[in-house]
């Protein structure tokens, strides 16, 4: 019998070794109540999530390991933890979980009062549900407790949160040493960096004087000027805006704007009503002079009166990307081979006509500093060179030698899997004749404890061998293809794609997102005075094929991955040259 083991500790336990942290202690725990009763547990089976909320469900990785296990058969029989409150603390999406775990046929044992979970009446739902409450109302009273203290802080001119770009945070640490002979920390304050603060008004000064916020990054990337965050990225227009939006540098302290909120299993946060924001005055930390942040606000309102907005405040004439279907077909599909970051769809004035050009945004927003591709190809240049590369991956004879290769290793594993299946019908004979001489003794009134429980592993060990014996029986369906027909029957497909690419961008974007494993790379090349970019990709066709579907046993080939490669010239000599470079199948 093979057992599972959860940990989860909400908050993160800084300066504490590794043996002594909670989490490290719910796994011994639990490991010794699994051994006591005779459950092995395997280290993969052990999935932890240190210093994530309860309430969290989304953003949780151990959580997501634990349930991933579960489909399509669970690889354990049971699964312990310390309390109820580990899996979550938050009502509903807590009970749906349990049903979840108990439903995929898993026991569940809670270690700390060596009771089981069950659900099999209504007062075992009853009681599930009055264990939830008491943990969200937990959650909610140590929120509170922490808004308060927050609040405490924040009047008192502490920092609340993390380092602000401009300023330091100088620790203050108590008179007396404790027990171990340290000072502990009784609070954080900010104190002005001269040299960031000098950044700052810099930034000030030149958006007063007109320029934008992307010539502004430019500048200080081409000034080898440090950024906020110390990312390879350098400054870019969003941290530009964001300084530019800081009360705290006009010596103002605002706090309270925002709070967290669990929505959809994950959290998330809504802004708060100007009426519930903490303002104060801090003269100390003021780095922008009065007129000089009137000025600056002054031209924010204007550039944000220039946009149409709802009554609700969302812009209607600049709405985001991520919420609109993009008219370009490699815009965000694609990387720069230089800096990795985005080739993005770009416009250029070409007399009376703008001419439509891909480019990569590091460069065009944030300067050569970051990046020196300066490179701009013409889209309609680029997309054909694309969808002609896809189209020569998706030819008759490659498609031919990818499913003959494919159903070759299916076969190679055929005389293995037909001694498996004489042995699992060997075995499921034998446990069938177990079951019903367990169920002929409970008839006898005889049922002991033991024997239900030989009872239940015994019906367990059937569905794991009845659905080994049905994924092999689909294997040999496959094997039993002929290469012909199944070519024909996936060409006729492809003839379908192929027939749609470039016909209607946003459909031709959604079968790229399928076909490709990461983004086209497009790398900036020179040779004898031809610039261009020379583009390549991972990926797979099977993503695009509905239908037949084989079973997963790890033997799969039919996402093998392949690359496709072009040259696109970006002179202006009409010369479009196609390649295609196969690393591997393509399927």
């Amino acid at each position: 019998m093979r057992a599972a083991i959860y940990a989860r500790k909400s908050t993160e336990q800084h300066g504490v070794n590794d043996e002594e942290r909670s989490v490290t202690r719910q796994i011994a725990h639990a490991k010794a109540y699994a051994l006591n009763k005779g459950w092995a547990v395997p280290d993969e089976l052990i999935f932890v999530d240190d210093g994530i909320s309860g309430a969290e469900f989304v953003k949780r990785p151990g959580f997501i390991g634990l349930m991933n296990t579960l489909k399509p058969k669970p690889q354990f029989q049971f699964l312990v933890m310390s309390e109820e409150s580990r899996l979550g603390r938050e009502a509903i999406e807590t009970s749906y979980v349990l049903k979840q775990i108990i439903d995929a046929g898993v026991r569940l044992f809670f270690y700390l009062e060596d009771r089981e979970r069950t659900l099999d009446n209504a007062m075992d739902k009853v009681m599930l549900s009055l264990a939830n409450f008491a943990s969200e109302m937990e959650r909610e009273k140590a929120r509170q407790r922490t808004h308060e203290a927050m609040l405490r802080k924040a009047k008192a001119r502490h920092v609340t949160g993390g380092r602000v770009y401009g300023y330091d945070n100088v620790e203050v640490l108590s008179e007396m040493s404790g027990v171990d002979g340290k000072q502990t920390r009784q609070y954080v304050r900010r104190e002005v960096n001269p040299t960031e603060a000098a950044v700052v008004r810099r930034i000030y000064e030149r958006y007063a004087s007109g320029l934008g916020l992307s010539l502004i990054a430019q500048a200080l990337n081409a000034e080898c000027v440090p950024c906020a965050r110390h990312g390879k990225y350098g400054w870019g227009p969003s941290g530009i805006r964001e300084i530019l939006h800081r009360e705290l540098y006009r010596g103002v302290i605002v706090w309270n704007r925002t709070q967290k909120i669990q929505r959809a299993g994950t959290r998330s946060q809504r802004r708060r009503p100007p009426s519930e924001w903490v303002r104060l005055e801090a003269p100390d930390l003021q780095i922008i002079p009065t007129d000089l942040w009137s000025t600056v606000n002054s031209r924010l309102e204007d550039a944000k009166r220039m946009y149409l907005r709802n009554t609700k405040g969302q812009l209607l004439t600049r709405p985001s990307g991520e919420k609109m279907m993009s008219k370009y077909l490699l815009s965000g599909l694609a990387k720069c081979g230089v800096c990795g970051g985005s080739v993005v769809a770009m416009t250029r004035n070409n007399g009376r006509h703008r001419r439509k050009l891909y480019g990569c945004v590091s460069h065009h927003k944030r300067g050569t500093a970051i990046c020196s591709n300066g490179l701009q190809i013409e889209q309609d240049r680029l997309d054909q060179a694309v969808l002609h590369a896809i189209a020569d991956m998706l030819n008759e004879d490659m498609l031919h030698a990818a499913v003959e290769r494919a159903l070759t290793q299916l076969r190679a594993g055929q005389e293995r899997d037909v001694r498996r299946k004489s042995e699992i019908e060997c075995e499921l004979s034998q446990v069938e004749t177990h079951i019903s001489n367990m169920v002929e003794a409970i008839k006898r009134a005889r049922a002991t404890e033991s024997l239900l429980a030989g009872l239940e592993s015994g019906e367990i060990r059937k569905k794991v061998l009845l659905d080994e014996l049905s994924r092999l029986g689909e294997l040999e369906k496959v094997q039993s293809w002929e290469t012909n027909q199944v070519a024909n029957e996936l060409s006729a497909r492809f003839r379908a794609v192929k027939t749609l690419l470039g016909r209607h961008i946003p459909q031709s974007r959604e079968m790229l997102k399928k076909i490709l494993q990461g983004k086209f790379v497009c790398q900036p090349f020179q040779a004898n005075e031809v610039r261009g970019y020379r583009f390549y990709a991972s990926g797979t066709y099977g993503h695009l094929l509905c239908g037949e579907h084989v079973a997963n046993d790890g033997r799969n080939p039919l996402g093998t991955p392949a690359r496709m490669c072009s040259p696109a010239h970006s002179r202006d000599t009409g010369v479009t040259r196609v390649s295609v470079d196969n690393a591997g199948p393509v399927c």
